[in-house]
């Protein structure tokens, strides 16, 4: 069964004269529903990734229930999860977490993969790769994981070059050919579409954002080939919870038939491709 919740900044929280955690102890308890069954919260932000959260939670066995908490931005679902006002999240790959657990001393821990998004490099100027213009502006994300994997996709098609060994770490700086000439500025993975519609001849974008201006994998005049999956989607939970039942319930929701075939219906509108095999 599904539920959905709305996560509160630590402001609103105290605004409203409780915490997260707190208010769940001083709410009325209920003996029967508490036996009854266990709500295991799961941040997520933005479809398909919210759509499969509440897929995963009808699909979930007794006694178990998941709570969709919807946030806003690409900070919140980890911050929830780090300071346990989640369970789990689902919103990232594993290089982008593995930065978060870098620079807050975290222990996030990648459970499961789900599906590796199509990404790649649309352009409102040209029709093809091939029509690029020395001097080009590049639009590229203000995260280092999601930089270097656009400079990865660049690189593979040999439209710039990166120094030897750099790749999942990659940067601008890392750039040893640039025979475009191209020009790149960084910008925040949620404002990468508003770039494409400033005009901006080069941009990276996830197809969950690109396609809030009906532009789909198809439209893109680059796009990334990742066979080892190193940015699918991961189930995302804590050290200290990764091996409960209730997480493990959750994983087996997660890559339930029914997730599966969602999946596979937005693989054929080229959208993503899964990232697991349902066991016979």
């Amino acid at each position: 069964m599904l539920k959905k919740g709305l996560l509160l900044s630590g402001f609103a929280l105290l605004l409203a004269g409780c915490g997260g955690q707190e208010s769940t102890q001083e709410a009325p308890e209920d003996s029967s529903a508490s036996e009854e069954e266990v709500v295991i919260q799961v941040a997520s932000h933005l479809p398909p990734m919210t759509d499969i959260v509440e897929i995963a939670g009808d699909a979930i066995e007794a006694p178990y229930e998941v709570e969709l908490v919807e946030v806003s931005d690409n900070i919140q679902y980890n911050e929830a999860l780090l300071n346990e006002e989640v369970d789990a999240n689902f919103a990232q790959h594993q290089p982008f977490m593995e930065i978060f657990n870098e620079e807050r001393d975290a222990d996030l821990v990648a459970l499961q993969p789900l599906y590796n998004a199509i990404v790649g490099f649309y352009s409102p100027v040209y029709d093809s790769i091939e029509s690029l213009e020395d001097g080009a502006e590049v639009a590229i994300p203000s995260d280092a994981t999601n930089e270097a994997r656009a400079l990865m996709i660049l690189d593979h098609h040999g439209i710039i070059t990166l120094e030897s060994g750099a790749e999942h770490s990659a940067s601008v700086d890392d750039i040893v050919e640039n025979p475009y000439n191209l020009e790149f500025t960084h910008v925040d993975l949620l404002n990468l579409t508003g770039a494409y519609e400033d005009g901006v001849e080069l941009v990276f974008n996830y197809p969950t954002y690109i396609s809030s201006i009906d532009l789909t994998p198809e439209d893109a005049v680059l796009l990334e080939e990742d066979e080892d999956n190193t940015f699918a989607i991961q189930l995302v939970a804590r050290e200290d919870n990764q091996d409960s039942e209730a997480i493990q319930a959750l994983r087996e929701a997660f890559t339930s038939q029914e997730v599966y075939d969602y999946l596979n219906g937005l693989s054929e509108e080229d959208h993503l491709e899964p990232a697991f095999q349902v066991e016979e």
